[in-house]
């Protein structure tokens, strides 16, 4: 089967062919950062506006270069939640008309699941990923950063180990990278910038040292890096920068690293996955594969194309319901919360 997938959870307009054992025919995405940049950061009705001047347009391009018109394909996909209200409505009232008008069946999507399910997409004659189940998830990006245990790519079958407390590890880079005047989205930036520092000449402690928890917290690290900047000013030259960035991003991912390992130490399973825009940070896929060969531990990390939000994923998480002869048609609403289990309390406090 062919799956048309619509993504507009946030900032992105993004749509693709995938065949449903993962091959991607077709991946189109249209960026919004030049818009929200000058913002430091996505705002609502500004991405809902893009949303509805775009989202047609990336559809046509996704099935011109999959090479297929709407005749060909045999259901469509569309992420319904979590996200922002208005974006997610952009690409639902989309779906449905598609769907509608050509008799489709049409399935919602959680943007989450979707991460979930980036590493088994390939492209041109790559062999299909080796059936990896179950495995434990770090899923970390902008918006969201937690630990699952995934036993089948559906929400029953994926329950919540421990998740981030307040910002999420990719936000904790924006807002860093703000504080520096490095521009947004920081995360690249940082990244960058890390390569060429020394994180042991920022003393930045790192955040949730307890082995008995899961929970992950970043708010106060992105704290320290505000009182090192009032307290010696912004880096003045590039060294020091570098180094700053390179003291943020390595505390960022030991908390990430230790927290996932103790994960799988738990659960007692040998595969780990770490998805969602941050797993596109060099030193995470770098340190995260030592760690794993170390342990003797099979690690899946999606192509950096696939990290970052897409169209394909969400066809492919789809094509799995479809397939199944799963049909939401006009069933389909959006919803800012995720479907997935969630046990991780907001805020601070003894637990």
């Amino acid at each position: 089967m062919l799956v048309l997938g619509i993504e507009t959870s946030c900032d992105e307009t993004a749509a693709a062919v995938v065949r449903s054992d993962g091959l991607v025919l077709s991946d189109v995405v249209h960026s919004q950062v030049s818009l929200h940049a000058p913002y430091g950061g996505v705002v609502p009705e500004l991405a809902s506006r893009d949303h509805l001047r775009n989202a047609a347009p990336v559809v046509q391009a996704a099935l011109d270069r999959a090479g297929v018109g709407l005749d060909a394909v045999g259901g469509v996909a569309v992420t319904c939640r979590p996200g922002l209200s208005g974006a997610l409505l952009v690409g639902v009232q989309l779906a449905r008309g598609i769907a509608w008008s050509r008799g489709l069946p049409l399935v919602g999507v959680d943007h989450l699941l979707g991460h979930l399910a980036a590493p088994f997409l390939r492209w041109d004659d790559a062999p299909p990923l080796a059936d990896p189940l179950p495995f434990v998830a770090l899923l970390v990006s902008g918006g969201h950063t937690a630990l699952y245990r995934v036993d089948a790519l559906e929400a029953a079958q994926v329950h919540e180990l421990g998740a981030t407390r307040d910002d999420a590890a990719g936000e904790a880079f924006d807002k860093v990278a703000k504080l520096l005047g490095l521009g947004y989205p920081g995360g690249p930036i940082v990244d960058r910038l890390a390569r060429e520092g020394d994180p042991a000449v920022v003393p930045l402690t790192r955040p949730m040292r307890a082995r008995d928890s899961l929970e992950l917290s970043f708010s106060g690290l992105k704290t320290q890096v505000a009182r090192w900047i009032e307290a010696d000013g912004l880096p003045g030259d590039d060294r020091r920068l570098r180094d700053l960035c390179a003291a943020f991003q390595g505390r960022v991912i030991d908390a990430l690293l230790a927290k996932l390992l103790e994960a799988v130490r738990r659960e007692g399973v040998r595969t780990v996955l770490i998805a969602g825009g941050v797993a596109a940070n060099r030193e995470l896929r770098a340190r995260a594969a030592a760690a794993c060969e170390r342990r003797g531990l099979r690690l899946i990390v999606p192509a950096p194309r696939a990290c970052t939000d897409n169209g394909a994923m969400i066809a492919y998480a789809g094509s799995l319901r479809l397939v199944a002869g799963e049909d939401d048609g006009a069933a389909v609403a959006v919803n800012p919360r995720t479907c997935l289990e969630r046990r991780t309390r907001k805020g601070g406090g003894r637990r």
